[in-house]
């Protein structure tokens, strides 16, 4: 399939379904599906990234290569559904550490600006997955979450929100104990 089939059958969601079936049959399509995906200026590319999020359901080892490139396009995407797309795909992933600060600083502003709420929320679980390699960032992000939840309390940052500052507490809790039992046997 070129970048022209693409177009024309992202034209409906009818075909999603054939699309997807398609590109799990056969995978040499999915370079040029992921090229399309993410960088088409086409006005309906935002439905191959959820191609893609389908994908990564069923076979998530031939999407998370993609992961650095949708990091890099998280630097300049605009469009709401591609962001939420991205997002939610790299929250699903594991990522390198050499994209945490980009993606902290990014993720931060997403999660307590006006974006869509489904782009706070994945926002919000990319930076709990960096905060389990780096703990430092687990009490400022609990403070973050709280704020959140407080002042701009949809029902999708208040449930995944309360989850995730649940299991910060508890974390940042047993480090606390976990270090004040150091000093007490020193």
């Amino acid at each position: 399939m070129t970048e022209k089939d693409f177009h024309k059958v992202l034209e409906s969601f009818d075909y999603f379904e054939m699309i997807l079936l398609e590109i799990e049959a056969h995978p040499r399509l999915l370079p040029s599906f992921m090229k399309f995906a993410l960088t088409s200026q086409h006005p309906n590319s935002w439905r191959a990234l959820w191609i893609a999020d389908k994908l990564f359901n069923k076979h998530p080892d031939r999407i998370e290569p993609y992961i650095p490139q949708m990091i890099g396009q998280l630097k300049t995407e605009q469009h709401h559904g591609r962001k939420r797309h991205l997002l939610k795909l790299i929250s699903q992933s594991e990522v390198d550490s050499g994209y945490s600060g980009f993606l902290v600083d990014y993720c931060l502003n997403v999660f307590t600006s006006e974006e869509p709420v489904a782009n706070r929320v994945h926002a919000m679980q990319v930076l709990y997955n960096i905060s389990e390699t780096e703990p430092d960032l687990k009490p400022e992000l609990l403070d973050i979450i709280q704020q959140e939840i407080e002042f701009r309390p949809t029902p999708g940052i208040r449930t995944r929100g309360s989850k995730l500052a649940k299991k910060l507490f508890l974390q940042i809790n047993s480090q606390e104990s976990w270090g004040d039992n150091l000093l007490i046997r020193s």
